[in-house]
């Protein structure tokens, strides 16, 4: 295991992924900056909505990860970024994507996808890790029917990934100077939602029933075909059952 010699700028450093990597950058004696709207203790003040501070949060770092993201689209804000890092230094960005975003027509995987573009045609060092859907967002899906007397899940199957072994290969790209769309990583387990559901239930005790449903659309036709899903040797080791014993 290596250490930075220079800086790493982290956007979205106080999100579920960002936590995750900011600490194990810090416990390993990285210099670490991450990147805030708030300039809350140990961070920088910086907007990527707006621009305001990024540049100078970029002076003097080496590699950049680029974990910010919004509930719409994350366009601007890595355009943004990806702008004032080519004035600044160029350093090298690492992008965290989804897996499928180019087979699964939502558009918030649109907004993915072209930030994609955006970092492939930019004039810097890239690298972009497409990762399955976190188990936080898969429990979410469950947690916000806790007053429902039946648990829906869509019919059919996910692939959740901790943020610790997310954050774990992000960091392993770092190191290795990986350049390019890295593969893809998925968790341990491939189990369809309902079956993710009947765990979430146990972990909290209930006995509710579970219902599976289907949509139409394509949308709906590409989770069921296993778009979201990849294949051979998973990369992540923790479990959707120890990430939920650990959550409580």
């Amino acid at each position: 295991m290596t250490t930075s010699s220079t800086p790493v700028l982290v956007t979205g450093g106080t999100g579920t992924l960002g936590r995750a990597v900011v600490r194990r950058l810090r416990e390993r004696g990285d210099d670490v900056r991450v990147l805030s709207r708030s300039g809350a203790p140990d961070t920088l003040r910086g907007d990527l909505e707006t621009g305001e501070g990024v540049e100078a949060a970029l002076q003097g770092v080496g590699a950049v990860m680029h974990l910010a993201t919004t509930s719409r689209d994350d366009t601007d804000i890595t355009r943004r970024l990806v702008r004032a890092a080519e004035h600044e230094g160029r350093p090298r960005i690492l992008y965290s994507s989804i897996v499928g975003i180019d087979r699964i027509p939502l558009a918030y995987y649109g907004g993915k996808r072209a930030s994609e573009r955006i970092i492939a045609e930019s004039r810097l060092r890239w690298t972009t890790l497409r990762a399955t859907q976190f188990h936080d967002f898969v429990a979410t899906l469950f947690r916000v029917q806790r007053f429902s007397p039946v648990v829906f899940a869509p019919a059919f199957s996910f692939q959740p990934i901790s943020v610790d072994d997310v954050a774990k290969r992000l960091i392993e790209l770092l190191d290795d100077e990986v350049l390019g769309i890295a593969p893809d990583i998925g968790g341990p387990e491939v189990r369809t939602a309902r079956d993710l559901a009947r765990a979430w239930l146990a972990a909290r005790g209930s006995r509710r029933p579970t219902a599976a449903f289907r949509l139409p659309g394509t949308r709906f036709e590409a989770f069921r075909s296993g778009a979201n899903l990849v294949p051979g040797e998973p990369y992540g080791s923790i479990t959707f059952e120890q990430y939920l014993g650990r959550a409580r």
